[in-house]
């Protein structure tokens, strides 16, 4: 394939992948979280994976540097923001909004808590840091414009990802449709463009399928291509816990996204035959089996 092209899976420790990443073990999910990283970056498919413990609470360098450390040099990470800068609630332990978060979108704690240790800690192995906004309360969605310059505010006050690493972006996920409307779209474009940052593709059932999410990536060329296929829209929108239920333990391939297969193997081949990176991070809830999906496209990449 494209060197340009990573793959791999939105994060590790799944014993059900047994013989498809790991030799037969058995491993306990705690052992593979701990020790797995090193072995998942072995296999030559894999190129990147994603982090998404951060968004719960921040890493710090030291953190950031064990897990450097225990990959090759053309390995890439795919890092998520903490929930306390990307999410406008303060949240239960179910989920559930408790307060609006006044540290949304706040630049220097983004910087303080997100990107500096990522920077220190990875290095040249920074491949896309994440700001996955939260699915905004309805208040705030009727205020998008107002946000757009908070979420401009916060992006050119961050240090220079792209200009202190070799492949390194910052990229901006949405969870509410609404980002993607005729009026709100051009301005976010807009924002990131200015900014340095790019959109990342986020193939989630709570958003738009990715032919209608692709314009806004368009609109931002030339550029990198970042994207998390998220979960599989068969689920639809609260359907992450029953994509778990039935895909458990991740062993094999439940459903087929062929559209979504396809359509990212066309917009792969576009964006790094010009020269661009792409990062594509996958959940075993997109078909059931993440290292399985990446292979499959990756099959047909190199038919391509």
């Amino acid at each position: 394939m494209n060197p340009c092209i990573r793959l791999g899976a939105s994060t590790w420790s799944y014993p059900g992948w047994a013989g498809i990443v790991w030799d037969e073990g058995p491993y306990s999910e705690s052992v593979l979280a701990k020790n797995g990283l090193a072995a998942y970056a072995q296999h030559p498919l894999l190129r990147c994976v994603g982090i998404d413990r951060s968004f719960y609470r921040p890493l710090t360098e030291g953190q950031y540097a064990r897990y450097a450390g225990e990959v090759p040099d053309d390995f890439r990470f795919v890092v998520k923001a903490p929930a306390v800068v990307t999410d406008a609630l303060v949240r239960g332990e179910q989920g559930q909004g408790r307060q609006p978060n006044t540290a949304f979108l706040d630049p220097a704690l983004a910087t303080q808590e997100f990107i500096t240790p990522a920077l220190a800690g990875l290095g040249d192995k920074v491949g896309a840091l994440v700001f996955q906004l939260s699915p905004l309360p309805f208040s705030q969605l009727q205020r998008l414009p107002l946000l757009l310059e908070r979420l401009r505010a916060m992006l050119r006050a961050l240090p220079d990802v792209r200009g202190a690493t070799p492949d390194g972006v910052v990229a901006v996920e949405v969870r509410d449709p609404e980002w993607l409307s005729p009026t709100i779209a051009p301005q976010l474009a807009a924002v990131l463009k200015e900014t340095g940052a790019t959109y990342c593709l986020g193939l989630h059932a709570k958003m738009p399928r990715l032919a209608e999410q692709l314009p806004l990536l368009r609109a931002l060329w030339p550029g990198p291509m970042v994207c998390r296929w998220n979960l599989n829209p068969l689920h639809g929108a609260y359907g992450y816990e029953d994509a778990q239920r039935e895909y458990s333990p991740y062993d094999r391939i439940h459903d087929v996204d062929e559209d979504t297969r396809a359509l990212l193997v066309r917009t792969l081949t576009g964006v790094t035959g010009a020269g661009q990176n792409a990062f594509v991070t996958i959940s075993n809830k997109a078909e059931g089996c993440a290292p399985l999906s990446a292979l499959a496209l990756a099959e047909r990449l190199a038919q391509r």
